[in-house]
């Protein structure tokens, strides 16, 4: 028993559990900001509208996450983009982005 426990608690889940998409739009969370590491910009993506299970775990949606501005600049899909913060709202000029960095102000 403290031999199985030992090996669940050893780095074999994701770094950082995040609710499931159906749990996020259930609790009013409907924009996802994303952070492009390539142009430095803060973009919302609408939780309704994207194409995956509502069990996926919000963490999961990253590494299908692309940069429009970047990919066109580059000629293929750029991917390096950071989940920043579940959000109620777009980012507006009344409701600016997240910070994510510390430090970064």
């Amino acid at each position: 028993m403290i031999r199985s426990a030992g090996r669940r608690g050893c780095c074999k889940g994701p770094a950082q559990p995040s609710p499931t998409l159906g749990d996020a739009l259930n609790a009013g969370y409907t924009y996802l900001e994303v952070r492009c590491l390539g142009c430095d910009t803060h973009q919302t993506v609408a939780l309704d509208i994207v194409r995956r299970p509502k069990t996926t775990p919000i963490h999961e949606l990253e590494r299908y996450m692309r940069c429009k501005d970047c990919s066109e600049v580059r000629g293929y899909p750029y991917k390096r983009s950071y989940l920043v913060a579940l959000r109620r709202n777009k980012i507006s000029a009344s409701d600016p982005p997240s910070y994510w960095w510390p430090g970064e102000r």
